[in-house]
């Protein structure tokens, strides 16, 4: 794919993460609300976007797309804009940022649909956020921006760390960074990104306490 083209997918999904700002809408949200519900903790602030339809602002002819479809979509790896498989993995957190004229009900049944066949951790069951702009992309009659925290982005930071290892071992490019930063700061940038993954494959493994239980997915009201 062209640098133009996934430059125009990156601003299609800016601009419907920004459309709750720009536009009416019956359940707008802000970036304030996506950070205060889809980062349990500070660190875990690496949401893994899905677009559906994933298309470009150039992009004049694409096949139409059912709303329950498009649910579908932000959930399938195919749709995401990062290399990760998060049905394989544990949801922290969800948002689902819905444009065109769709009603809380519909969005509603589609995410009760959909929560039976993903694994959300146990404290969050509930933790979707969603929001309603009227107002749809041009050309389009409903477009449908996934967010999720999800622990297999852990994934993407080991991938990272490895190629950081082989560089690093052998000191390559490092002089470009040491004109600006002391080396032991890249050191610290190891292990943070380390502390990360360890976090999230923490995460990824911990069991509820058979004790308690946990209610599924309850409609917004």
């Amino acid at each position: 794919m062209p640098w133009d083209e996934m430059n125009n997918i990156a601003a299609h999904v800016l601009a419907n993460l920004t459309s709750g700002m720009r536009f009416e809408g019956s359940l707008n949200v802000d970036l304030n609300e996506i950070t205060m519900n889809l980062v349990p903790f500070p660190k875990l602030h690496f949401l893994i976007p899905s677009l559906a339809p994933l298309c470009s602002f150039s992009d004049v002819k694409f096949e139409p797309r059912s709303l329950d479809q498009m649910f579908n979509d932000a959930f399938h790896r195919d749709f995401q804009l990062i290399k990760a498989n998060p049905r394989a993995s544990k949801y922290l957190a969800i948002g689902l940022l819905v444009r065109g004229d769709v009603n809380i009900a519909e969005a509603n049944r589609n995410i009760a649909r959909i929560h039976k066949d993903i694994d959300m951790i146990h404290w969050n069951q509930e933790g979707f956020k969603v929001g309603l702009c009227g107002t749809p992309p041009r050309g389009q009659r409903h477009a449908l921006l996934g967010l999720s925290n999800n622990c297999c982005i852990r994934n993407t930071f080991h991938a990272i760390l490895e190629r950081f290892e082989k560089l690093y071992r052998r000191k390559a490019h490092l002089h470009h960074y040491t004109q600006f930063i002391e080396e032991d700061l890249v050191g610290a940038a190891h292990e943070g990104v380390q502390g990360l993954i360890e976090e999230y494959t923490a995460l990824e493994h911990v069991v509820p306490p058979p004790e308690e239980s946990f209610e599924r997915f309850q409609p917004v009201r």
